[in-house]
């Protein structure tokens, strides 16, 4: 992911530890996120999703253990959003197909930045307005 949008010309934070969920790719300039989800962590719930079953033994210590981790997953997303933040999820089982997956970033990045515009950024004042009399 990171060589993909780098490739594409876009610059990122990682892991920013102010946001919550802690995004594994911050566009600041963009307002957006990008999470690489582990599919078995995050519980992916795609019918051709192999990797997030549940483990057979000790049932009742990973049931609600994963269960909390979606919990939180929506929590944070939540939260992000209330702040202006556009998301993007990619699923561990997605990575293997990076055709796809730069596609899918692309779109994501350029979809704003194609039309030039920085949502919910505050305007900066204009050369009149910052100087001093």
């Amino acid at each position: 992911m990171r060589k993909l949008a780098h490739g594409m010309g876009f610059r990122y934070r990682l892991h920013s530890a102010s946001l919550p969920g802690k995004p594994d790719m911050v566009f600041p300039r963009l307002r957006k996120l990008i999470f690489v989800h582990g599919c078995f962590w995050h519980q992916h719930q795609s019918p051709k999703c192999g990797i997030s079953r549940i483990p057979k033994s000790n049932r009742r210590y990973w049931i609600p253990k994963l269960r909390r981790n979606r919990e939180r997953d929506i929590e944070n997303l939540k939260a992000l959003r209330a702040l202006g933040w556009e998301t993007l999820f990619v699923w561990e089982c997605e990575t293997g197909r990076s055709d796809r997956v730069a596609r899918k970033l692309q779109h994501f990045l350029e979809h704003t930045a194609a039309k030039g515009k920085r949502p919910n950024s505050p305007k900066l004042p204009s050369r009149e307005q910052s100087r001093r009399p």
